[in-house]
């Protein structure tokens, strides 16, 4: 697993050393289609009736595909597939959401200079659990998840990325919407997330 970590850092920065043309999204001026590799981190708490306020620190890998939309102005629809960890803490209890997701964001293109774009971005999210763990340290508990919440889930992305040439980083927040409680009350999972990655 560390191999494949190193493996996907190694290529998001070796990119841009032998990329000579401008990034493909980002062209503010021009219609196309972007591609993009994602990688960061996630700091994730759970709200509603299950108490876990306490940030988790989690792994987001993902791809992402990105279209202009308008000929008149900088507006690019991006969607595309990540792998994210969620979940929450408080006190000796942690709980680890592993995810499937899907989001759908509107990104308003912003000319900083001649390379900096700043690109402030909007749009729902849909995900699907496909693995989780409770851990409790004071009592030696460690089981599924899947008691407690659904697999389905989905919420609203908000954030704002900025891109030099080839490189991008962009930082936001997921606010859920869908109760994932798996029975009486409610929980929603939240996220703080920072990824750094390349557009092509």
């Amino acid at each position: 697993m560390k191999k494949f970590f190193a493996a996907i850092v190694a290529m998001m920065l070796a990119v841009p050393s032998f990329a000579q043309f401008a990034s493909g999204g980002f062209e503010l001026d021009k219609n196309n289609v972007y591609y993009g590799a994602r990688m960061g981190l996630t700091l994730a708490s759970m709200s509603g009736d299950y108490d876990a306020s306490g940030m988790k620190a989690g792994l987001t890998l993902g791809g992402v595909i990105g279209l202009r939309v308008s000929s008149s102005s900088p507006v690019f629809l991006e969607s595309g597939f990540y792998y994210t960890q969620r979940g929450g803490k408080e006190d000796d209890v942690t709980m680890t959401l592993k995810n499937l997701e899907i989001p759908i964001v509107l990104k308003y293109g912003i000319q900083a200079t001649d390379k900096i774009a700043v690109l402030p971005f909007l749009g729902p999210y849909f995900s699907w659990g496909i693995g989780g763990r409770i851990k409790n340290d004071k009592i030696d508990l460690d089981e599924s998840s899947y008691n407690v919440v659904n697999h389905g889930d989905m919420g609203v992305k908000v954030g704002c990325g900025a891109e030099y040439d080839m490189l991008y980083l962009e930082a936001g927040y997921q606010f859920g919407i869908a109760n994932i409680a798996d029975g009486k009350g409610s929980i929603h999972s939240n996220a703080l997330f920072i990824n750094f990655g390349v557009n092509f």
